[in-house]
């Protein structure tokens, strides 16, 4: 006991820093089913300090060396499955992410809670850049010129700086120069937004790239669309029997149904009208074919059958057939040929 304390003694208080470090990570890995590596450049810790806030009671984030964390990684491997994997991505500046969230979830959830930060000089530009109309609450000076290299329209009024018109001074994709990066800044504008990305995430014994965490939520709703619209239709033409497929199939049965009894001549309340234009329309072309093939019958060749309701039908198509008769013997002659054909 006396020769532990001793040793403790001795130990310097930066070893005993990074011993305590270890043994943190180690109650976290052992702790949490979901363990993230997140790329630290970039990230200020006022940043830092915010997505702490933002995310308190969901993930713990864990600013230590690669090797602390190769210690607690090592110590741990035989206690979870496939731990070791993470030991390959221990390069760069790093935070340790642990969570009990799915990993999908664990990165949308950084995407939605990003931090809005001042531009510095150099950063590039994630969209276009405004400068909105109005008091500025700058007083006039030397900034003045930074301004007019800007291209920002202004004038004095009331003693302080107005811009005339909303101004887009950056184009996305663009280099933030110093002189906006200072116009920004005095402005109160914070059009950077930082967040974490996840290089590798572990869950379950399987180690998960942070490019195949990256979901495009639209594509991956277009794509179900398409594939239970192309279920159904082949449910449909198939046909199966099942829920989504059933009024669709009634459907098809019903005109199918009516079909059939329409050209089988059966008088049912549902084809009636049908069965009788089908006789009509039969009776018209034979009564054409006659009129052609056998002149001496006097029948004259019939026009074809409007598709307006009675009482919407046009004067002109009711005088057509008027008109026709007079090449013929008259209406009383043909019904009589007609007759005396069929017996």
């Amino acid at each position: 006991m006396n020769s532990s304390v001793a040793q403790l003694e001795r130990v310097s208080p930066r070893k005993l820093e990074k011993m305590k470090i270890v043994e943190e990570l180690k109650q976290l890995l052992r702790s949490y089913a979901v363990v993230g590596i997140c790329d630290l450049t970039g990230i200020r810790a006022k940043q830092l300090q915010e997505m702490r806030k933002a995310f308190r009671g969901q993930v713990v984030l864990k600013v230590a060396k690669n090797t602390l964390m190769k210690r607690a990684v090592d110590a741990c491997k035989n206690e979870k499955l496939g731990l070791e994997k993470l030991e390959e991505h221990l390069t760069g500046s790093n935070i340790f992410v642990f969570a009990n969230i799915n990993p999908f979830k664990l990165q949308m959830l950084f995407d939605k809670n990003k931090v809005e930060s001042a531009a510095a000089p150099g950063d590039i530009a994630q969209g276009d850049i405004v400068i909105p109309a109005g008091n500025t609450g700058i007083p006039p000076g030397p900034i003045l010129s930074k301004f007019s290299q800007l291209k920002i329209p202004t004038k004095i009024q009331e003693g302080s700086i107005f811009v005339m018109k909303d101004t887009v001074v950056a184009r996305e994709g663009d280099v933030i120069s110093a002189d906006l990066a200072d116009i920004l800044s005095r402005l109160g504008i914070k059009p950077i937004k930082v967040g974490l990305t996840l290089k590798v995430a572990y869950d379950d014994g399987v180690v998960i790239p942070g490019e195949q965490l990256k979901l495009d939520l639209d594509a991956y709703c277009s794509d179900l669309t398409a594939a239970v619209q192309n279920a159904l239709n082949l449910a449909v033409n198939a046909p199966l029997f099942v829920p989504e497929a059933m009024p669709y199939l009634l459907q098809r049965a019903a005109i199918s149904a009516r079909n059939l009894a329409a050209n089988a001549c059966l008088l049912l309340p549902e084809t009636i009208d049908s069965v009788l234009a089908l006789a009509q329309a039969k009776a018209l072309a034979l009564s054409s074919i006659l009129a052609s093939k056998c002149p001496e019958l006097g029948l004259a060749a019939p026009a074809a059958p409007s598709t307006q309701p009675p009482a919407e039908e046009k004067p002109e198509a009711e005088e057509k057939p008027e008109e026709k008769e007079e090449e013929g013997e008259g209406e009383g002659e043909s019904v009589e040929g007609l007759a005396a054909l069929f017996g």
